[in-house]
């Protein structure tokens, strides 16, 4: 299975849409589990880190390096 690429503060799209409607998601914390925020709604969820590369679409903006 291909590895997806995604990093701290990236905005990405879920395969399903949060109930607020928008599929807009940012990245608050990585580790074995990851932390996303709805941007619409600001709703956290935490997810495990497999389920979460499973249900992510893709990445809609990348974190700029420093």
């Amino acid at each position: 299975m291909e590895q997806k690429e995604f990093q701290l503060n990236d905005i990405v799209e879920m395969k399903k849409a949060h109930p607020c409607g928008n599929n807009r998601w940012k990245i608050i914390r990585l580790g074995m589990d990851i932390r996303i925020k709805c941007e619409g709604c600001s709703h956290s969820v935490l997810i495990p880190r497999k389920e979460f590369s499973r249900k992510m679409k893709k990445v809609l903006v990348r974190q700029e390096e420093e």
